[in-house]
């Protein structure tokens, strides 16, 4: 009786099981474009687009193509994203502690105003942006990138961030202050540790976000040693003659380091959004 109620149960889930099937195929769809264009040339792209040729017809030579222009920017990516990530998550750590634990006069008045920020349209700060930055001597440097986004991603950050050190039981930053811990070792040993999760999710989405940046690149960097991937590929893609299968070597190539970040920190990222959604 059980054996044919398994089956049944088989039976009804084949239709979820097909349409997670589907949706995975048309996911990965451009990543299995991408690889296979990577080996042919123009002439071959044109006449078999869709299906792999033969490893025997392969050209390599548009894999040697791809890293050898896409590493350069890479490591640029890897400066801005690291760094800024690093940053932002530290300061935004450190303003969400005053908000959760201080309540000073106008504190109110003050977070609201914070939060108005978060109203505000990004695009609407590039000329201002681009003029500051411009006073300041940052432009066509990796350094105004860094400082861009770990101004950007303050309000967001210590918005989800403050919930979660309002939620840490008092008992602990008390018993903290009573052995003589300083606000900057409270947050060390306290704050830190047990946020764990929520920090590691807000660290993938900065790091995605600096990682996928495209428009302020474009406006500030000016010479090509300081690209990064969003700029240097768009490039790329804008010559007269388009070489498809380097091309999407380099966009294939690009893509490896997010696959490996997502690989290693999927279950990070789930533990995140779960703690999230308990306290929440």
């Amino acid at each position: 009786m059980s054996t044919t109620t398994s089956l049944a149960a088989h039976r009804r889930d084949w239709p979820k099981h097909i349409f997670i099937l589907c949706f995975i195929c048309i996911e990965l769809f451009p990543l299995y474009m991408m690889f296979q264009v990577s080996f042919k040339d123009n002439a071959t792209f044109i006449r078999q687009p869709w299906l792999p040729i033969s490893p025997l017809s392969w050209h390599w030579e548009n894999w040697g193509f791809a890293f050898k222009l896409i590493l350069p920017y890479i490591a640029n990516t890897v400066f801005v994203a690291v760094t800024g990530t690093v940053c932002s998550l530290f300061l935004a750590i450190l303003g969400a502690y005053f908000f959760a634990r201080h309540k000073l006069p106008f504190s109110g008045i003050l977070w609201a105003a914070f939060l108005a920020l978060m109203l505000m349209p990004s695009v609407v700060n590039i000329t201002p942006l681009f003029m500051l930055l411009k006073s300041l001597k940052l432009l066509n440097t990796l350094w105004a990138l860094v400082l861009v986004g770990i101004a950007g991603g303050q309000v967001f950050n210590i918005f989800v961030l403050r919930n979660f050190i309002e939620d840490l039981p008092r008992d602990l930053f008390e018993a903290a202050e009573m052995d003589g811990a300083s606000h900057f070792q409270q947050v060390i040993n306290i704050v830190i540790p047990m946020s764990g999760p929520i920090i590691g999710t807000l660290a993938i989405l900065s790091f995605l976000g600096m990682w996928n940046d495209f428009l302020l690149p474009l406006i500030v960097l000016r010479d090509q040693d300081l690209f990064t991937l969003g700029v240097g590929l768009i490039y790329l893609d804008g010559e007269y003659v388009k070489q498809w299968g380097q091309i999407m070597a380099a966009y294939f190539v690009a893509s490896i380091p997010l696959i490996i970040v997502f690989l290693f920190t999927m279950r990070l990222f789930v533990r995140g959004l779960s703690a999230g959604a308990i306290k929440g």
